[in-house]
């Protein structure tokens, strides 16, 4: 990972601090079977990250976005949802900015984000096998009977409307983004 400067840095701090303001604002369950997932606008920060400044500074404001998150307005869901979003936004950001880093093109960036929308459906098919019964109290038969019908359907939904409203703001403000980022 290259060094940040302080103002990058202090461009991300502002970044978290509007994640955190989405959540805020903006959630709602979206799975009546799974009321616990939520959708929240708050990636489409962590998406404009990666684009700015690559996949590993992502994934730092990805956790410390998630920790706040998870101290303050989605404290309910305690250390598993804190978890559980660094490992969704994590995986999805992660992948995204790995690719869109090969080559910074329109059609890479869809490309980028389509892989980052698989990447997170595909992680979080796993981990929820794994965690969501610990979270639910439930056994693990129950959580992967709810694989297909609630979380890849869930996981579609959000990474898919969060790229797309990142792809938005990118053609809107991405070379404004990019030179404020630079300097």
């Amino acid at each position: 990972m290259k060094q940040l400067s302080l103002r990058q840095l202090t461009q991300m701090a502002m970044l978290a601090a509007i994640s955190i303001t989405l959540v805020f604002f903006i959630r709602f369950p979206i799975m009546p079977a799974a009321p616990f997932l939520e959708y929240t606008p708050a990636e489409v920060t962590q998406i404009l990250a990666t684009f700015l400044y690559g996949p590993a500074a992502a994934l730092i404001l990805t956790v410390v976005v998630a920790i706040i998150q998870g101290m303050t307005v989605s404290a309910h869901s305690g250390i598993i949802g804190v978890v559980m979003n660094i490992l969704s936004t994590g995986s999805f950001v992660l992948v995204m900015g790995f690719i869109y880093r090969r080559g910074c093109s329109g059609k890479r960036l869809i490309v980028a984000m389509v892989a980052g929308i698989v990447a997170t459906c595909v992680a979080m098919a796993l981990w929820n096998i794994i965690v969501t019964p610990i979270f639910m109290g439930v056994p693990r038969e129950v959580v992967v009977s709810m694989i297909l019908p609630v979380f890849v359907p869930f996981n579609l939904i959000r990474a898919g409307v969060n790229s797309l409203l990142a792809y938005m703001a990118w053609r809107a403000l991405g070379s404004v983004l990019e030179r404020v980022s630079e300097r």
